[in-house]
Formats: structure tokens, sequence, C-alpha cells
């Protein structure tokens, strides 16, 4: 079984481009996932892999629109290997992850956002029907429609 689970943030934001022969999506980004025992013995020593990823189609679409620099995100895929030969005649071995669902891992606000408007809790109407009044405006918040 070939299976892979991340969490971590984007070390710059993501690379996109698009494949000549159908123009779909394809995204490359570089995620820092930090590691729970350290190398060293200094314990203060923050430790991490910097573990290269790809993804197409739609999902390389939604990297480019709302992923960044420092986003911290939750991912799950499978490593893939390979090799190509380089301007030089050397061959370069390559093992990237190919993204397969990816989702953030931390609320706008905990990013340090703060153009983000705050609402309270929506209260219960006067009558019994168990709907609650939506606040005005909450609708421009959602990321689709």
């Amino acid at each position: 079984m070939n299976r892979v689970v991340l969490m971590g943030r984007l070390t710059r934001d993501p690379n996109i481009t698009y494949a000549q022969k159908d123009n779909s999506a394809i995204g490359r980004f570089t995620l820092a996932v930090d590691r729970r025992v350290s190398r060293s013995n200094d314990a203060n020593q923050q430790t991490a892999d910097f573990i290269s990823c790809v993804t197409f189609g739609k999902q390389a679409e939604f990297v480019e629109k709302y992923l960044r620099q420092g986003t911290k995100v939750a991912l799950d895929g499978r490593i893939q290997t390979g090799s190509y030969t380089n301007k030089e005649g050397q061959k370069v071995y390559t093992t990237d992850v190919i993204v397969e669902n990816i989702e953030f891992a931390e609320s706008k606000s905990s990013q340090g956002g703060s153009s983000e408007q705050t609402y309270e809790r929506p209260q219960p109407s006067g009558t019994d029907s168990g709907f609650m009044n939506i606040p005005v405006g909450i609708d421009e918040e959602l990321p689709f429609k």
C-alpha cells in the first residue's frame, strides 16, 4: 500500500503550470513538515522535512487560488519516484507526493488574517420552529456559492 498523510506549511507560493496537451492545471509546492523527534540532542532545535508535492486538475486550481506561503494544510496522497537526465548528462532521481486530497489545517484567523469579519452565533428566533436567524452578509465569507 502506497499512502502518505502529511500536515505542514507551504514554504512558498505554489507554482502552477498548464499542460500543453489539454490545458489542465499542474500545481507544485513544497511542504515543511515538523519532525516529532529531533536528530540532535538539542531539544530547542526545530527540525523539519521539506517534501515536494504535486497536484493536478481542479485541485491544482484550488491550490493556486487559496494557498499561499505559510498556509497550514493537511493532505493525503501517494509517493511517486522518477528520474531524468539533466543538461549536464547526469541522472537525477526525484521523489514527489502526488496529492489526492488537501484541506486547510487551521482557520484563516489563526494565520493572522485581520481582515476577516467576525459574526456572533445566531440566536434562535422567537418561534418554536427550530430555525435560527442567519446574520446578514455571512454568505459573502463562504469560499463557494
